[in-house]
């Protein structure tokens, strides 16, 4: 039934005449000869009968007015209105006409400048369908209405523009990087974008938007439940539930589900089950809303920040919109709550949520580079392994012939190794592989690198360097390695290396070559005693072996 709502400037006296016999004619009632039938306001029984019924409004004189004085009915869209003037019979002009929420419009119509006494207009109301049962009087001027409709309209334009805006660069961004959360991102922003639309009437109002207009409260109805889905759907995503919790991200596919058909079932409305749809879907958001801050807090507290972004996000947006529905049950809704609140707050949860999946695919590169590198990375000795250092070698030498510039490589083999391991154990020698790596470090420059090449034996990779330059390194590597005492196990080891230095400049070679050329060098080290440095380009026996 529908509530006859009264705010400042409101009539100071409302009589109500419903439908005349068929023979009494507009003029009749508007020259007040029906007045005699007038009865207090009783919209109830007015609309019992479903037929066109009268208001009469009396407004005292205002004392000062700066502007063009207008009526200003507020009313479901299915009420068809015509004003007149006491004892015209000319109806007063339509100044304009705005959609507002949940299905309702404001219609004003200009009224004639009044002299001292009191103003009255006859309102005839004639429902022409179903729709929002709302109907109110307030009395204004023409510039007030324009000036407040401007304010509105640029919010709700603004925020439908920045949620369009971010749902269809997240559907962009999905084509470079295709990770589902942005499709589901641009689809549940894209659908809170229609509903805050058609909710506050502006898209009834827009170019494209208006084709809706028929469909009345299924035009936010159906956005709204289809947004329930997609919501379900990214918060498993974001929370990563298939992995965490295999029981729960199944429980919101089903949820999904269950939206999907609530938006469907808007079709009932034509069979008289609207209501029992609209109880079922209040039931469907509250839960879905309560059950998914529970599980989007437990996510944040398992240590997703994704998902704590999104909890902001989501109570954010919940709060405002649990207002907002109580502002409609205890009232007529709060401007500021419905034109302002609501939509800023699916902006700054667009935002949220938003900053979140930024989070997430963050988490996820610097998860995926941590795997890289382990995978890159000896575990005993946190060197390059193998596979790494010789792919590095390729590179450096690619970049170096490049520049012009020389490379060089040494090979540094521990000396006895395999009598550590007899007399201490492969523990012991597991911690000599360990210790040794430091003080080898300490001779190198950033941009050179170490890795593992198998048991005792490290591959060094120096960029920029010639023979000599190899060599001195190589030399103060022998020397800080020979002062080294390994602590392990109750013993103190001592270690020795030998080392064979090959240079781009010296052989001509490259790549791999360079590591075969220093591991010769590193055998005749071996032959002429150990704990010593030999230049594959300076040891004739070098050259035998190669050959």
């Amino acid at each position: 039934m529908p509530v006859l709502a009264m705010a400042a400037e409101a009539p100071s006296e409302m009589r109500m005449l419903l439908a005349p016999d068929s023979l009494a004619a507009d003029a009749d009632v508007t020259r007040g000869l029906l007045d005699s039938r007038l009865e207090p306001v009783n919209l109830r029984k007015a609309r019992q009968g479903n037929q066109a019924f009268w208001l009469r409004l009396t407004f005292e004189s205002p004392s000062s007015a700066d502007g063009i004085l207008a009526l200003v009915v507020h009313r479901g869209r299915h009420f068809q209105l015509r004003a007149y003037p006491s004892g015209s019979t000319t109806p007063l002009d339509v100044a304009m006409t705005r959609s507002l929420f949940r299905g309702t419009q404001d219609q004003v119509f200009a009224l004639p400048q009044s002299g001292a006494g009191a103003q009255r207009v006859y309102l005839r109301v004639e429902p022409t369908g179903s729709g929002a049962e709302e109907l109110s009087v307030t009395r204004s001027t023409i510039d007030a209405v324009v000036d407040r409709s401007a304010r509105q309209s640029r919010v709700m334009a603004g925020a439908f523009a920045a949620l369009m805006a971010m749902s269809l660069a997240a559907v962009l961004i999905w084509f470079v990087l295709p990770d589902k959360l942005f499709l589901l991102y641009g689809t549940l922003f894209s659908l809170q974008a229609l509903y805050v639309a058609y909710l506050s009437g502006e898209g009834f109002d827009w170019a494209i938007l208006r084709i809706a207009a028929p469909l009345q409260q299924h035009a936010w109805n159906v956005p709204a439940a289809l947004s329930g889905a997609a919501a379900c759907l990214f918060v498993r995503e974001i929370a990563e539930l298939r992995r965490f919790s295999p029981r729960v991200h199944s429980i919101f596919g089903g949820l999904a589900i269950a939206f999907v058909l609530l938006a469907g079932s808007n079709v009932l409305d034509a069979f008289g089950g609207g209501g029992l749809v609209a109880d079922v879907g209040n039931l469907m958001f509250l839960g879905t809303a309560v059950f998914t801050l529970v599980v989007s807090f437990l996510a944040w507290r398992r240590g997703s920040r994704a998902a704590g972004w999104f909890l902001v996000a989501w109570f954010l947006l919940e709060t405002l919109t649990i207002a907002t529905a109580v502002s409609f049950l205890v009232g007529d809704g709060e401007p500021m709550l419905l034109y302002i609140g609501l939509p800023l707050s699916m902006v700054a949860a667009a935002i949220l949520v938003a900053l979140g999946v930024a989070d997430r695919l963050r988490e996820q590169r610097r998860a995926l580079s941590e795997a890289e590198r382990r995978a890159q990375l000896d575990p005993l000795t946190g060197v390059l392994n193998r596979r790494s250092i010789v792919e590095r070698l390729e590179a450096a030498c690619l970049r170096a012939q490049a520049r012009g510039l020389p490379i060089a490589l040494l090979f540094i083999d521990l000396d006895h190794f395999k009598s550590i391991n007899d007399s201490h154990g492969h523990l012991a020698g597991d911690d000599c592989l360990r210790a040794v790596i430091p003080p080898i470090q300490a001779e190198l420059r950033q941009s050179d690198v170490i890795g593992r090449y198998g048991g005792e034996e490290f591959v060094v990779i120096l960029s920029s360097a010639d023979a000599i330059a190899a060599r001195a390194t190589a030399e103060r590597i022998v020397r800080r390695v020979a002062d080294l005492v390994v602590d392990s196990r109750g013993a103190s080891i001592r270690l020795t290396c030998s080392i064979g230095v090959a240079s781009s400049d010296a052989l001509g070679v490259w790549g791999e070559q360079l590591i075969a050329r220093a591991d010769a060098a590193v055998y005749a080290a071996k032959r002429f005693g150990r704990n010593q440095v030999q230049s594959a380009e300076q040891d004739p026996a070098i050259a035998a072996t190669s050959a």
